[in-house]
């Protein structure tokens, strides 16, 4: 076996020196880099000498500069309908923010200031009445204010006040891209109207009230290809969705329209639930400035901000894909060509949990993206809410400051602004490859959606709102009044603009949508067969497999392995590949995986400490006890087609991780991602991703998946909240039916597999098919080391696959009276039931795949059996939980068999907490399929 060499302690030691100061250093991961994870070098940096003497010889006036930089937002006025008047100033002593005053620093209004080195602004000042009027007017202005003096980081801290405070300077807009962007905002307020005449009853979730975010994509769109970015990937909510697509992002308005008919968005052969409007999604090649762009926004459902770690996870895929960055061969730890932009709402960023995991995993190695772009558009009111009773926090943004990124807060009537806000903010992103927030402060015209009334809850407010004009009324007669625009340009845009879209609308009855699924990377891949269950071999020959296994536990020669490690796992492992026999689930496992990287397809597992397992079961991950250096064995693995390991450690979070690898799985079919749960019932704290994405994605969007959820499961006495993975809540969010046969087309598969060899099968097999299926595994716990529960070579051979339907071949087919099916590790706790009983007129039936339910096979079981009497279903789980409820009717009705309950009565909790209830009931559930 090759011995790889591994950095001496010195070695490392001088690495982690290299480790950048913008992010703390990280324990417990390779200071080289693993696959998907690479240090970040030091910035070297330095305020220049003459800076540092200027500010020191005028200590007190550079207080007063960095007072402003801290405070100056404060005093901004850029609400558009604020209700409330503006933080005062007055005598010294009396004003509201004394910071800001200079006689708070010592300072007389003409005392003579210079202020090189102290402010950056290109205007100078030549006393401190001058300075401090220049300072207001850069951070206490009407157009944007800035937050970043909370950024412990010295570089970006001086970047940012260096060009904020030149930034008007920096970024003039010429007036042919003035007339662009009002172009875009008259074309998305004619779309509002347009949707308002013709679609009145409608909730149509329009950007009345925002339409300045058109600037801000306009000025993205145009700064990502000049920085070389191939892909954008976007999570949106629904305000202002269909607009944008419309105006620039090359959506056909008849699509909208067709579906406003009644129609569905798919081509009349695909049978898909669909969505609604406001949730649908735009996957296409722009041409900006004469230069393609791929621009992906994401499925959104209605569960606020749940689709923003899904960007973050289909980004990072992309980043995978290509190569770049953490997976490719160069230095760089960040890639150079996909960009991670999410929109929030402003009620909701503050509201939503989900926001405050997705920051918090912004930096975190095999989740970081290289920085995401925000955009809160800050409507002021939440659903009915008004803004300020929503949070606790003084701005919307303040989470942002949790990582500290810096928030930028801009007026939504200024479009100019946003715009050289957002090119700032995009240069800060790919300088420092960090999280940035713009806050775009603006309204609703209307009340949550179009047809209800705001002035129930927010009436000072709608005053203001219903009595101006509209934002891109505004930005009209600005124009107009420099003679850039004229108001007859304008209207001609927008009545253009409505001529084509009523042209779309004529069209919509015949227009048919192209199909936007299975192409590209998806290419070869189709839609799961309705009518049949299919049967993929997948097994490998034992040859490769030993081999694999072999490189499964290797390490460098000078790597100081865990001396129990050494013994029970490693040692272990070789001898039952050797011997060909016992090989437990962590084994099987690792033969499933590598023989895939071994294919060419990579792997992704995620969760909680996924490197040793909630069990300490897979040390797929070693860890050096010295240098605390870790090492991925089979991402050294020789020969096969190059396929690597990703062991991506996650925060305490479900929710957010969960999302981000449904975002992974989602852009690549041919990778394998799996997300285990530390329990199965933690799943919960994912439910919205479950609902909204995994298992309802393919009917609402024709949008596939094979993502892994492993969810350990088993009655142990552990109590209610680590003994079930709630398998009963995944049977009810699956489309099997009752009354017919399954196909593989069911919207998600579950299974329960009782042996290491089908668990390897079961993952092999998700990539194997022509189809993509997400898939939950109802784990193990007890398992994983029980010395029944094992396999043999011969159950991994080619040939071999996974089995719906494990047989009893431990009885006499005509002395059988009595047939017990079951699930899961159950079936042990029953077999050794029945061996001390001697019952051997029971058999024993394991179904494996519990959806689809598994007829064929479970009749092909029966069918041998000409003498039974009766027939049970035996589980650990309540009479209200667990398999029961999905598994009686389907085989009452396809069978054609009453079917007895033998369990755990009905419980409002999982399982007791008392351990000689426990026991009592362990006792009862075993013996009473044979007392029946």
């Amino acid at each position: 076996m090759k011995m790889l060499r591994c950095f001496s302690h010195a070695e490392t030691r001088f690495a982690a020196l290299l480790f950048a100061q913008t992010r703390p250093q990280r324990c417990y991961h390779s200071e080289k880099g693993v696959w998907g994870y690479k240090p970040i070098p030091k910035r070297d940096y330095q305020v220049a000498e003459e800076v540092r003497a200027a500010r020191n010889a005028q200590a007190n006036v550079y207080r007063l500069v960095e007072a402003f930089r801290q405070h100056g937002h404060k005093l901004a006025t850029v609400n558009p309908i604020s209700i409330k008047a503006p933080v005062a100033t007055g005598q010294s002593g009396t004003e509201e923010l004394q910071e800001l005053s200079p006689a708070f620093y010592g300072l007389q209004t003409q005392e003579t200031v210079r202020t090189a080195g102290l402010l950056s602004s290109p205007q100078m000042a030549q006393d401190v009445a001058q300075l401090e009027q220049l300072l207001k007017d850069i951070y206490c202005g009407s157009a944007v204010s800035a937050e970043f003096s909370y950024v412990e980081n010295l570089e970006e801290r001086e970047w940012l006040a260096r060009n904020f405070e030149s930034l008007e300077q920096q970024h003039q807009l010429p007036d042919t891209e003035r007339r662009e962007i009002a172009e875009l905002l008259i074309k998305s307020q004619a779309w509002d109207n347009f949707m308002a005449l013709k679609f009145p009853t409608v909730k149509r979730y329009g950007g009345e009230g925002a339409e300045s975010m058109l600037a801000f994509f306009w000025q993205l769109l145009r700064d990502s290809v000049q920085a070389n970015i191939e892909h954008v990937v976007l999570a949106m909510p629904h305000r202002g969705r269909t607009p944008l697509q419309a105006a620039l992002l090359n959506m056909r308005p008849a699509k909208v329209f067709r579906k406003l008919s009644g129609a569905s968005e798919f081509g009349e052969d695909i049978e898909a639930m669909s969505d609604v409007i406001s949730h649908f999604h735009v996957s296409e090649q722009l041409e900006v400035l004469g230069r393609p762009l791929n621009f992906s926004m994401v499925r959104n459902p209605s569960h606020l901000e749940a689709a923003n770690p899904v960007a973050m996870g289909k980004a990072r895929s992309k980043q995978q894909t290509r190569g770049d960055g953490a997976f490719g061969p160069d230095s760089q730890p960040f890639g150079q060509h996909v960009l991670n932009v999410i929109l929030h709402g402003d009620a909701a960023f503050a509201g939503q949990g989900i926001n405050q995991e997705c920051l918090n995993m912004a930096y975190v190695p095999h989740f970081e993206v290289g920085g995401s772009l925000h955009l809160i558009v800050n409507n002021q009111v939440g659903f009915t809410t008004p803004g300020d009773r929503g949070r606790s926090t003084a701005y919307t943004s303040d989470l942002a400051k949790s990582i500290q990124a810096p928030v930028f807060h801009v007026n939504g009537d200024d479009p100019e602004a946003l715009a050289r806000i957002s090119k700032l903010a995009f240069r800060y992103q790919r300088e420092f490859r960090k999280d940035i927030f713009i806050d775009l402060n603006c309204f609703r015209r209307w009340g949550h959606n179009e047809l209800d009334d705001p002035t129930f809850t927010n009436p000072l407010v709608y005053q203001i709102v219903h009595q101006r004009q509209s934002v891109p009324d505004l930005y009209v007669q600005r124009l107009a009044k420099q003679e850039v625009l004229s108001e007859s340009q304008a209207k001609e845009m927008r009545d253009n603009y409505m001529k084509y879209l009523g042209e779309e609308l004529a069209l919509a009855p015949s227009y048919q949508p192209p199909p936007t699924y299975f192409e590209k990377q998806w290419a070869g891949l189709q839609l799961a067969p309705s009518k049949e269950l299919t049967y993929w071999d997948t097994g490998v020959d034992y040859g490769l497999l030993h081999f694999i296994g072999q490189q499964s536990v290797s390490y460098p020669a000078d790597f100081n392995i865990h001396p129990h490690l050494q013994k029970t796992f490693v040692s272990a492992r070789l001898k039952k590949l050797e011997a060909g026999s016992k090989i437990d689930w962590a084994t099987a496992e690792a033969l499933a995986l590598g023989s895939l990287m071994y294919q060419g397809h990579n792997i992704r597992i995620s969760g909680e400490d996924v490197g040793r397992g909630t069990f300490s079961h897979r040390h797929a991950m070693l860890v050096d006890q010295k240098t605390n250096e870790m090492f991925i064995p089979l991402n050294s693995m020789e020969g096969g087609n190059g396929g690597k390991l990703e062991l991506a450690h996650s925060i305490l979070s479900e929710e957010a991780v969960l999302g981000f690898e449904y975002g992974m799985a989602i852009d690549n079919p041919q990778n394998l991602i799996i997300w285990e749960a530390q329990f199965g019932d933690f799943a919960n704290g994912a439910q919205i991703i479950i609902d909204a994405f995994i298992v309802s994605g393919e009917t609402k969007w024709m949008e596939s998946n094979a993502l892994v959820m492993l969810l350990p499961h088993g009655y142990d006495g552990a109590a209610s909240e680590h003994s079930s993975c709630r398998i009963e809540r995944f049977l009810q969010l699956c489309d099997s039916k009752e009354t017919s046969a399954d196909g593989d087309s069911v919207n998600v598969h579950i299974v329960s597999p009782t042996t290491p060899a089908q668990y390897y099968h079961v993952l092999r097999r998700q990539l194997a098919r022509n189809f993509r299926k997400p898939l939950v595994v109802v784990g193990p716990k007890t398992l994983l080391r029980l010395p029944a529960a094992t396999s043999t070579h011969e159950d991994f051979q080619p040939g071999t696959l996974f089995h719906n339907v494990l047989g009893d071949t431990k009885v006499q087919a005509d002395q059988v009276r009595k047939v017990v099916l079951c699930s899961g590790k159950h079936y042990y706790a029953l077999a050794e039931e029945r061996e001390k009983r001697q019952a051997y007129d029971t058999a024993i039936l394991r179904l494996e795949s519990l959806c689809p339910f598994p007829l064929q096979e479970l009749q092909a079981q029966l069918a041998q059996y000409g003498h039974v009497q009766s027939f049970v279903w035996s589980q650990e789980e309540h009479r209200n939980m667990g398999a029961w409820t999905f598994v009686r009717p389907r085989f009452e009705n396809l069978i054609g068999q009453q079917l007895h309950y033998c369990g755990r009565c009905e419980a409002p909790t999982p399982a007791t907490g008392i351990g000689k209830v426990h026991k009592r009931e362990v006792d009862e559930i075993v013996a009473a399929p044979f007392e029946l």
